[in-house]
C-alpha cells in the first residue's frame, strides 16, 4: 500500500513520463536493498517493515530531485546527456551529504546501549542501506532511465511560465523576506510556544502489543505448594472453557511460559506461581476478555495476586509502577514497604498494591542436642536422611515406560508426614541394629520465617508494586508520587532509602542511552555539513532550522492524541536528519546560484523556487507513504511525529530558511552595490536591477 501511494503521487504531481523514472527507481532500489538484508541476515519483522516503510518515503526524495533537476534543464535548452550529467555534477554531492546527515539523525537509534536499543538497532541498519542504495540509483541509474523516457519540451530554451502555485509561493517568500525580523520573530514564537505545549502531550514507554493473547499471572503466597498453585489454575480454566471469546489457552504451573514472544516478561520457575496464556479470537475480544478476567480475579480469587495483561512492546517492564525499598534488616525493610505501599495506594491511579515478597511462613524448625545424639552414635547426616525418607520420599527401584524410566518414591502417608507426634516418634537408626525415638535427642519449635527474599547488590530489597488505572499513563502517576515518596525517604533511618522502578525506570534507562548517543549524532552531522558548506554562516542557517521542527511534532501528537515516548523520540531523531538533509541541498543550490553571478536576493528567490517541487513532492510522498502504520499501535507515535513535523518543517525550510539566509547573507549584496551603483538618487528594492 505505501509503495502504491508514492507511485499514485509521483504520476500525478509529475507527469507520465518523468513518475514513471521516480516509479522504476523504487523496485530497483528495494531489490538492492533485499539483497543487502538477506546477505547481512536482517529478516522481515515488525521493526524492520517499519524500517522499510519509512525509508520509503525517503528514498524517493533523491530520485525526485535527480528528475525534477533533468526536467528543468531540458525546459531550459539542455540536451538529454547534458540535463542528465547535470544532475551528476552538481547534486550527487550534496545528495550524498544530505543522505549521510540523514543517517547520522538514526545514529542514536541504532547505537543505545539499552534494552530498548536492541528492538529498534534494526531501523538504524535497514534505513542506513535503503538511504545510500535510494542515492546510488538516484545519481546513476535514474539519468540513465531518464534519458530514455524524458522528452524535450516543444517551448524549451523558453522562459518556464509559473503556476498559480509557484506564483503564490514567490509572493509569499517575497513578503517573508522583506519583513524578515518578524518572520524569524514568529517562527521562534511558535518554537517557544511547542515547548509549553509539550506538558500537556501524554506521555508513554512503549505501547502495549495489539495482538489476541492475554497474559494472567497468579502468585500465591509463598510458603503454598505447587499442587496449590495447580488448584488455583484449574479453577480458572473451568471458567475459561465457557468463554464463547477465547479460542485457546496454556497453563503453566510453577514456571512462566517459555519465550515464544521476544519482549515477553520471563517469569522464575516457583511453586507458588502459576501463569495461563490465553488466545482470543481477536482484539475486540481480547478487551471483553481482559475486563471480565479481571472482575472475575477480584471476586473469585481475593487470595491470589493476579494481573491480566497483553503482551508488551518493546523491553518488558511486568508492574508499571514499581518501588524498591532496600535496607540491611528485612524486618525494617517490609515496614517501610508497609508505610510505602500507603501512600502508593492514597493516590486515584493505581490499583492491585501488590509487594514481590513480604508475608513470613511458619516453620517447624528441629532443635538437636548434639551431646545426647553423639551418646547414642546417631550424626545429623543419619538424622537429615531419616528426615527427607518420611517427608520428602526416597527413591526405591525404578520402573519403565516405553523409553522413559521413572522413579519410585517411598515416603510416610500425608497424615503422618504433617503429625507433629509422628513425627517426634519417628525411629532413627543406631549402632547395634537398634533405633530410637527422634525425640530422645531433638525437639520440635515453631518458628517464622521469610521463605524468599529477594536482594539487590546483596541487600535485601523488596519492591512495592502497582498496576494503573485504565486511562491514566505511569508518568502520571509517578509524578503525582513523587512529592509524598519523597517526605517519606527522607525520614527513613540511615542505610535505608528508595528507589524508582518499574517502566518510569526503563524509560529513562532507554532515553539517557539515546541522549547519550545524541553528541556522536550532532559531530557527525556538523562535520558533513562542513565539508559541504565551507562556510560557519552557512552551517548556523541549517542548524538554526533544526529545532524549530518540533512545532509540527507537538501539533499532529496534540491534534491526534498520541503519546510522546520513545518511539515518537527516534521518529523526532529521523526527522532532524530529514530537515537537514533537504536544508543542505537548499543552502547549496543557493551558493550555486550566486557563484553564477545572482545577487544574494535572487539567489534565494531562484534556488528557493527550483527547490520548491521536489520539496513539496517529496514532504507530501513521505507523509502519504506513512499512512498506512500512523493507526498501527507500535509505528503510530512516530509516523504522527514525522508526518507533523515534515510538513511544517518543509514549509520552514521553504520560507524561514530563505528569510534567514537572506538576512545573514544580505549584506553582500550592500556591500557589492555600494562599490558599482552611481550616485543617480533612486533606489531599488533588493533583487531588482539598479537603474544605470
Amino acid at each position: 500500500i505505501p509503495i502504491l501511494i508514492i507511485l499514485a503521487a509521483s504520476f500525478v504531481s509529475l507527469g507520465m513520463r518523468p513518475g514513471t523514472v521516480v516509479a522504476l527507481a523504487i523496485p530497483l532500489t528495494l531489490a538492492i536493498v533485499m539483497v543487502i538484508m538477506s546477505i547481512d541476515g536482517t529478516d522481515l519483522q515488525r521493526i524492520s517493515l517499519g524500517a522499510l516503510i519509512i525509508a520509503l518515503g525517503l528514498l524517493v526524495d533523491d530520485a525526485m530531485t535527480t528528475v525534477d533537476s533533468m526536467m528543468r534543464r531540458l525546459a531550459a535548452g539542455d540536451s538529454k546527456q547534458d540535463a542528465a550529467t547535470y544532475a551528476y555534477k552538481h547534486l550527487a554531492a550534496p545528495m550524498l551529504a544530505g543522505t549521510l546527515i540523514t543517517i547520522a539523525g538514526f545514529v542514536p537509534i541504532g547505537f543505545a546501549a539499552s534494552s530498548a536499543g536492541e528492538y529498534t538497532f534494526t531501523i538504524f541498519s535497514v534505513v542506513s542501506i535503503a538511504l545510500l542504495t535510494s542515492w546510488l540509483v538516484a545519481v546513476t541509474f535514474a539519468p540513465v532511465i531518464g534519458m530514455s523516457l524524458l522528452k524535450i519540451p516543444k517551448n524549451s530554451g523558453e522562459p518556464e511560465k509559473l503556476s498559480a502555485m509557484m506564483r503564490g509561493y514567490t509572493a509569499l517568500l517575497r513578503g517573508a523576506m522583506k519583513v524578515k525580523w518578524l518572520t524569524i520573530a514568529v517562527a521562534i514564537l511558535a518554537f517557544g510556544a511547542s515547548v509549553y505545549l509539550v506538558r500537556f502531550v501524554p506521555s508513554q514507554f512503549f505501547p502495549s502489543s495489539d495482538r489476541p493473547e492475554l497474559v494472567v499471572d497468579l502468585t500465591l503466597r509463598q510458603n503454598a505448594s505447587i499442587f496449590a498453585s495447580e488448584a488455583v489454575a484449574r479453577r480458572l480454566e473451568e471458567v475459561l472453557a465457557q468463554d464463547e471469546d477465547i479460542d485457546h489457552w496454556s497453563t503453566y504451573i510453577g514456571r512462566g511460559a517459555i519465550r515464544f514472544y521476544l519482549p515477553l516478561n520471563v517469569q522464575l520457575a516457583n511453586p507458588f506461581f502459576a501463569q495461563v496464556v490465553i488466545v482470543t479470537k481477536g482484539f475486540e475480544e481480547r478487551l471483553r476478555v481482559h475486563e471480565r478476567l479481571e472482575a472475575l480475579l477480584a471476586e473469585e480469587f481475593p487470595d491470589v495476586v493476579s494481573r491480566v495483561s497483553p503482551l508488551e512492546l518493546g523491553p518488558p517492564v511486568g508492574w508499571p509502577i514499581q518501588y524498591r525499598v532496600s535496607g540491611p534488616d528485612k524486618d525494617e525493610v517490609t515496614q517501610i514497604a508497609q508505610r510505602l505501599a500507603a501512600v502508593v495506594a492514597a493516590n486515584s491511579g493505581t490499583r492491585h498494591v501488590n509487594f514481590d515478597w513480604m508475608e513470613p511462613a511458619r516453620q517447624l524448625r528441629l532443635q538437636i542436642d548434639q551431646d545426647q545424639a553423639r551418646q547414642l552414635g546417631v550424626s545429623s547426616a543419619t538424622i537429615a536422611a531419616v528426615l527427607n525418607s518420611a517427608i520428602g520420599g526416597s527413591t526405591v527401584t525404578q520402573i519403565r515406560d516405553d523409553i522413559y524410566l521413572v522413579n519410585v518414591i517411598a515416603r510416610a502417608i500425608d497424615e503422618e508426614r504433617a503429625s507433629v507426634d509422628t513425627l517426634r516418634s519417628l525411629q532413627v537408626p543406631i549402632a547395634g541394629g537398634r533405633t530410637v525415638a527422634l525425640s530422645r535427642f531433638a525437639s520440635l519449635e515453631y518458628g517464622e520465617e521469610y521463605p524468599l527474599v529477594w536482594r539487590r547488590d546483596r541487600i535485601p530489597t523488596l519492591t512495592v508494586r502497582a498496576d494503573t488505572v485504565a486511562g491514566v499513563p505511569p508518568d502520571t502517576v509517578v509524578a503525582g508520587l513523587e512529592q509524598p515518596i519523597g517526605d517519606l525517604a527522607a525520614a527513613l533511618p540511615p542505610g535505608y532509602h528508595i528507589e524508582l522502578g518499574g517502566i518510569a525506570e526503563e524509560s529513562a534507562i532507554s532515553q539517557a542511552s539515546v541522549f547519550a548517543v545524541i553528541p556522536l549524532m550532532i559531530m557527525l552531522m556538523i562535520t558533513v555539513l562542513m565539508f559541504q558548506l565551507n562556510k560557519f554562516r552557512s552551517l548556523f542557517v541549517v542548524l538554526a532550522v533544526l529545532p524549530l521542527s518540533i512545532i509540527g511534532v507537538i501539533l499532529s501528537l496534540l491534534l491526534f492524541n498520541r503519546p510522546l515516548g520513545f518511539v515518537a523520540m527516534l521518529g523526532i531523531l529521523a526527522l532532524i536528519g530529514m530537515i537537514a538533509k533537504n536544508a543542505v541541498i537548499l543552502v547549496v543550490q543557493i551558493e550555486a546560484d550566486r557563484a553564477e553571478g545572482k545577487s544574494v536576493w535572487d539567489a534565494v528567490v531562484a534556488a528557493s523556487s527550483s527547490r520548491f517541487r521536489p520539496l513539496t513532492l517529496a514532504a507530501l510522498s513521505t507523509v502519504l507513504g506513512l499512512i498506512p502504520i500512523a493507526p498501527t499501535v507500535f509505528w503510530g507515535p512516530m509516523a504522527f511525529a514525522i508526518m507533523g513535523g515534515l510538513l511544517v518543517g518543509t514549509l520552514l525550510m521553504l520560507v524561514f530558511l530563505p528569510t534567514l539566509y537572506w538576512t545573514v547573507f544580505g549584506g553582500e549584496d550592500n556591500k557589492s552595490s555600494q562599490k558599482t551603483a552611481p550616485v543617480t538618487g533612486q533606489s531599488a528594492e533588493p533583487g531588482e536591477a539598479k537603474p544605470a
